[in-house]
């Protein structure tokens, strides 16, 4: 195990009783885990991110998604990505391509959580930074995202991944747009075939049978959560940055699907 991302954990990441997580996980299809992350590790993950959003690291290895002005998820800008330095990149993918983030991408802890659902052979699909910008006078920042679901042929895969594990790198209270979650709603598997975001007539029909419930977090806690679980956000109202970091994991034997583009291959973590 890598020294670093040994310390990166706070003590008593290698004594959690991984079974009762995952118990929780699999019955309610999310678990929040407080402080699993150390001082050293949140400091090193904020001053990447910061970096990745001024242009001090070098952007072109990542994927780049803006807030739309209006802070509605239908408006969200499509295709733009690098627009230049802002505090406003809702979203910077493929930060397995970093060699700051990819400390905690293969950290121990996660490797225990990963191999006890998956198994011994895992790769990675997606690692993401998540950010919610403070809000500007009466204007709340960040995008809100409506239910959706992470799978589905949108995602184009010769299976859905079943785990994804959410890092809080700020305090994220309630008003700053925290994860809500309809507790549950994973057994029900995909909403609609193409997954994503879940259809208002479907939500309408589908919403009141299963708690809702909001997930505030403070900087350092771990939220492991099932792809299938209905999970939605709301928009920051606070004076500070909310920021995520986010990592999805699967078996090795997923394959990708994509006929139109080039196909992706997925990185081999343990």
């Amino acid at each position: 195990m890598p020294a670093e991302s040994i310390a990166w954990l706070r003590p008593g990441w290698d004594t959690c009783d991984i079974d009762k997580l995952l118990d929780e996980y699999r019955t309610r299809g999310f678990v929040h885990v407080p402080g699993v992350v150390s001082e050293v590790g949140l400091a090193a993950m904020r001053a990447r991110a910061d970096g990745l959003a001024r242009g001090e690291v070098d952007h072109t290895p990542f994927f780049f998604q803006h807030d739309a002005a209006s802070g509605r998820y239908e408006d969200m800008p499509l295709g733009e990505g690098w627009i230049g330095p802002s505090p406003r990149y809702r979203k910077i993918e493929k930060l397995e391509r970093d060699e700051r983030f990819r400390v905690w991408i293969g950290n121990p802890f996660f490797e225990r959580i990963a191999k006890a659902v998956i198994g011994d052979e895992v790769a990675l699909y997606r690692a993401i930074l998540m950010t919610k910008a403070p809000a500007q006078g009466e204007a709340a920042g960040g995008t809100e995202l409506p239910w959706h679901q992470d799978g589905g042929r949108l995602w184009g895969l010769s299976e859905d991944p079943e785990l994804q594990i959410w890092t809080a790198l700020d305090d994220c209270p309630l008003a700053s747009g925290c994860m809500r979650m309809l507790v549950g709603s994973h057994q029900a598997g995909l909403a609609t075939p193409l997954g994503g975001a879940v259809p208002a007539e479907v939500v309408q029909r589908e919403e009141a049978r299963y708690p809702i419930e909001d997930v505030p977090a403070q900087a350092g806690d771990v939220v492991i959560l099932h792809n299938m679980l209905w999970h939605a956000s709301g928009l920051n109202r606070t004076a500070h940055t909310r920021r995520a970091f986010s990592a999805c994991y699967l078996p090795t034997r997923v394959t990708c699907m994509r006929k139109k583009k080039t196909k992706r291959s997925f990185p081999r973590i343990w």
